[in-house]
């Protein structure tokens, strides 16, 4: 089962930016899908994007304004998050995921930990 570890966390002031990454254990090529999600505080978890392992992308409808980008790395087996012009309430755990596909249905293989990612002054 493929593992997932993220990290590049940490506090950053409104207005900075982040790179976010999640390394897979395994090929992430042969991954389907994989994305990006967060939790905050007294909040349930919500998709913040995706990428397919042919590189096609999309993000949640809060996240279409160009703030974040999805990208990915197959040599790394590594997918990134890049967050720009952050917010205080973008603080949250952000957590990686991957998904494969039975038929029209993605179904999760795997979650990471999570990295804290905290805007404040």
């Amino acid at each position: 089962q493929v593992q997932l570890v993220e990290s590049g966390g940490g506090l950053v002031q409104p207005g900075g930016s982040l790179r976010l990454s999640c390394a897979a254990s395994e090929s992430i090529f042969s991954i389907k899908r994989m994305g990006w999600y967060r939790q905050a505080p007294g909040k349930q978890r919500e998709l913040v994007a995706t990428i397919t392992n042919d590189g096609s992308t999309d993000y949640a409808d809060s996240w279409k304004g160009g703030r974040f980008t999805i990208s990915r790395d197959n040599a790394r087996n590594t997918v990134y998050l890049k967050m720009d012009s952050l917010r205080p309430e973008d603080t949250a755990v952000y957590y990686c995921n991957a998904e494969a596909i039975s038929g029209r249905y993605y179904y999760t293989l795997a979650w990471g930990q999570g990295t804290q990612v905290t805007v404040s002054s």
